[in-house]
């Protein structure tokens, strides 16, 4: 065990490796320095060169041959009310054709078509019961000697309440009843098709890259002209809120995140205190006779806060979901970057303040005393304490990197949970095969949890990389380890739901620059609690993080924003016909086969092979 000199606080085993037993004031506190700068080049030659890759990669898709719905169309909001009383699609077809006489092709109106996807969605549940129960009725002829017996169940609530029915006989004439109401709220779609947002489908993609980058009103909140998303990931919710509406949900979802970042924590630490069994007995007695199973209570003791803390945080990333799709924000990509934001600043406020902060405090009795024995409590002695108590908290998250990559990345590449789940639901659950494939479905990466995950490993690497370096070594395997079992996890497990083509990438790109400010910031404080005359270089790595952030976004963001019209003028191998085009971005609640019911689409049909390659998902495929 060293001690260091200076103050009274010990250090042991990762800790006798890191600046801390350096003296304050010591020369050898340049060699730190310099740590600092080189970490910070490295850092930014790295981005750098992340940016450029990602930057080609999206540039050569976009001027690829092969050519994508999203690639023709806009989304236009904000459309104003004719003063010619026209319908709202004879406006936007006289609108465009003025401004863009030469490319303009036709135009979709946004409809609120809420009522047909929920009977839409209740035809395809009882659809599947239907399949469920023949499946039941065919295995039960089976056993010799018997016909067969019909399966039955009760109408009430999950099943348990309610008159006992002939399953096959209910969902025949649910699919009977729902079927003329889904017709009739097609029409009704139809006919209320005057919504204040179209989309607008050009005859070329250079067309449709200058449209979504020019002004096209003179008053700047009317018709705003922006990049489609794909058709797969399209909240078409969303997309009709008009520009007031969308001003007002942002703020107020910015205040609701501030909020849940800040105070999410208290009632998760409420939670777990009723939660110990002491107070779960005196608030349910009738658990007694439980609890007094000695290896029961053993069990629950130790584990029933945890499992409260575990649920509540599983809760967070769900929330902020939704919060994100609060915003009005209309495509999937865009909701999984908002709330991969949130959730980020979360774990930094948490998990990285949190544990310093406490951690530097509350580690030690002593810690603790130097704060209270001040007769007169100073600025200095608290930054002191934290200056010499920074390095000790590093051990908590060096142990916490190397569990994330031995237990995290284990679950990972052996996917036993899911493996789990899938025999469970194979021998009690699933009866035909399309539940079998829904069973057997991989799903999609979760970007708005594994990238702030990612990010926060990084924060804690480049924050203790120089003040307690064994970091770097678990930063390393965490990332090594990560990148072979993410890469075989991409290729050969997880199927996409979307395709964004790297806009998540400036994304990450901002947060990795936050990470270094942070652990600049905090190399400036730990310097300056080491008496080191020279600290005052340092004051020059947050300014150079700021330029660099504003090269990169100056030099690099605009065209993740939009794409470029040099790049979009690139040839193509084949246009797609306008039909294939406008079937992709049709809500499947409004398809019926390969046949499109609104009379607006002027009877378009499909000439691809696969409805899920344009981005719309079969019926099955959109349960999964």
């Amino acid at each position: 065990m060293a001690k260091n000199k200076s103050n009274d606080f010990n250090y042991s085993g990762f800790d006798n490796l890191s600046m801390s037993n350096i003296p304050s004031g010591s020369p050898k506190i340049w060699a730190f320095l310099i740590g600092v700068y080189w970490v910070s080049i490295v850092t930014y030659y790295s981005l750098w060169r992340a940016y450029k890759k990602v930057f080609s990669l999206r540039n050569m898709m976009h001027s690829s041959e092969v050519s994508r719905p999203q690639q023709y169309t806009v989304l236009v909001r904000d459309i104003p009310v004719s003063q010619e009383h026209e319908k709202r699609t004879e406006q936007v077809e006289s609108f465009f054709r003025r401004v863009h006489p030469h490319s303009y092709e036709r135009c979709m109106i946004m409809h609120d078509f809420s009522e047909a996807e929920s009977l839409y969605n209740e035809r395809e549940v009882a659809s599947r019961k239907l399949e469920h129960a023949e499946a039941v009725f065919e295995l039960s002829k089976g056993k010799p000697g018997s016909d067969g017996v019909r399966p039955m169940h009760k109408t009430g609530f999950m099943g348990l309440l309610g008159p006992k029915v002939d399953s096959i006989e209910f969902w025949t004439k649910k699919i009977h009843e729902l079927t003329p109401q889904l017709e009739e709220a097609r029409k009704k779609c139809k006919a209320e098709a005057n919504e204040d947002a179209a989309l607008v489908f050009f005859n070329e993609r250079l067309a449709a890259a200058q449209a979504a980058q020019s002004v096209h009103a003179a008053y700047a909140l009317e018709w705003q002209v922006e990049p489609a998303a794909e058709p797969r990931e399209c909240i078409w919710r969303n997309m009709h809120l008009s520009a007031w509406q969308r001003s007002i949900r942002k703020p107020v979802v910015y205040v609701v995140t501030f909020f849940v970042v800040i105070f999410y924590m208290i009632p998760i630490a409420a939670i777990s205190a009723i939660t110990t069994l002491e107070n779960l007995e005196t608030v349910l007695p009738f658990i007694k006779s439980i609890t007094r199973i000695k290896a029961l209570n053993a069990i629950l003791q130790a584990y029933l806060p945890q499992l409260a803390l575990i649920v509540f945080l599983a809760l967070l990333p769900k929330l902020l979901l939704t919060l994100s799709k609060a915003e009005g924000i209309p495509s999937k990509s865009h909701i999984s970057r908002a709330a991969s934001g949130k959730y980020f600043y979360f774990m930094i406020f948490n998990v990285f303040l949190g544990v310093t902060i406490f951690g530097a405090v509350f580690s030690s009795f002593k810690g603790f005393k130097v704060l209270i024995d001040q007769q007169q409590l100073s600025v200095s002695k608290v930054v002191e304490l934290f200056g010499t108590k920074l390095p000790p908290v590093s051990t908590y998250f060096i142990t916490y990197v190397a569990l994330k990559f031995f237990v995290g990345y284990g679950l990972e590449i052996s996917r036993i949970i899911p493996l789990i789940i899938y025999h469970i639901k194979r021998k009690f659950l699933c009866k035909t095969e399309r539940e079998l494939e829904d069973a057997w479905a991989p799903g999609s990466f979760s970007y708005h949890t594994s990238v702030p995950s990612d990010l926060l490993v990084v924060t804690l690497t480049l924050s203790y990389s120089v003040i307690a370096p064994m970091i770097l070594v678990f930063a390393f395997l965490y990332f090594a380890i990560g990148w072979l079992v993410m890469r075989n996890s991409a290729l050969n497990v997880y199927v996409p739901e979307w395709e964004s083509n790297g806009r998540m990438w400036p994304h990450i790109h901002n947060r990795i620059l936050v990470a270094l400010l942070v652990s600049q910031i905090t190399a400036l404080g730990f310097f300056a609690v080491k008496k080191f005359p020279y600290t005052v270089f340092l004051i020059f790595l947050p300014l150079a993080t700021f330029a660099f952030y504003l090269y990169c976004k100056r030099n690099f963001y605009k065209s993740f924003a939009v794409v470029s019209l040099y790049v979009a003028s690139q040839p193509v191998k084949e246009t797609p016909s306008m039909d294939t085009i406008v079937q992709a971005y049709t809500p499947t609640c409004l398809l019926e086969g390969d046949q499109f019911e609104d009379a607006d689409f002027q009877d378009a049909r499909s000439n691809m092979t696969s409805r899920t390659n344009s981005g719309i998902a079969t019926p099955a495929e959109r349960n999964v």
